[in-house]
């Protein structure tokens, strides 16, 4: 079962823990943290699945969720913290698939996503590989592997989980906390400085010349990208 699901939630860790969660069972992922992205992202990407986080900015879940149903079939599973039986039934209303209330479980989620995507008939092996390929580099999720070219490359579990998000999502650029947020629960003590160390590391294992790099490159002010280019 694998599939491409948009998650739509501002909560940043949140939607890290979900991206992670997607990855790790073979899917992939987009994320956005407001309405109207979810919107753009939606008719960019076509997703079997939308996670859709009902207290969002610019534009909230259920103004999404109306728009997504007028122009599209993809399967809707809200997540908010507001559980009355009026907003449960608006959301139903509108033609959400399932209705999940924060606090969760990452494990209940993901059986909520199987059984939606499953009830939908979506899925298949759409994207039967889980492997995730940017740039060269193939990160392997569920046999927690990396390889360069075809060759291995040995990584550290935090190194891992920086080089899955941005493999991910190639040619974005990913601020050193958000980087730092894939690493939670590997080494609380780090800080964002530490994610320098990570990335210089990764560009010596990865880059041909790491102090000219043309994989893991950096934005400056803002944070990393991982080229979507072979170098």
């Amino acid at each position: 079962m694998c599939a491409h699901v948009l998650v739509a939630e501002d909560d940043e860790m949140q939607a890290e823990l979900i991206r992670r969660s997607l990855l790790a069972e073979g899917h992939t992922a987009t994320v956005v943290h407001d309405g109207r992205a979810a919107l753009d992202a939606a008719r960019l990407h076509r997703p079997d699945l939308v996670v859709l986080d009902l207290m969002l900015p610019v534009i909230d879940g259920f103004g999404v969720c109306r728009v997504l149903r007028r122009d599209d079939d993809v399967p809707v599973l809200m997540l908010t913290a507001r559980s009355t039986e009026d907003d449960v039934l608006l959301g139903l209303e509108l033609g959400a698939d399932d209705y999940m209330t924060k606090p969760y479980s990452p494990r209940e989620l993901m059986a909520r996503i199987r059984t939606v995507l499953r009830r939908s008939g979506r899925d298949g092996d759409r994207r039967a590989d889980p492997v995730v390929r940017a740039g060269g580099i193939a990160v392997d999720p569920v046999r927690h592997e990396v390889r360069c070219e075809g060759r291995p490359v040995e990584c550290t579990p935090a190194e891992f989980e920086i080089l899955l998000a941005m493999a991910g999502e190639p040619e974005r650029v990913f601020t050193r906390r958000q980087l730092l947020q894939c690493t939670r629960g590997l080494d609380r003590a780090s800080t964002e400085r530490a994610v320098d160390v990570h990335i210089m590391n990764l560009r010596k294992k990865l880059e041909a010349d790491p102090r000219r790099p043309a994989r893991l490159l950096t934005v400056f002010g803002v944070g990393y990208k991982l080229s979507g280019v072979r170098a």
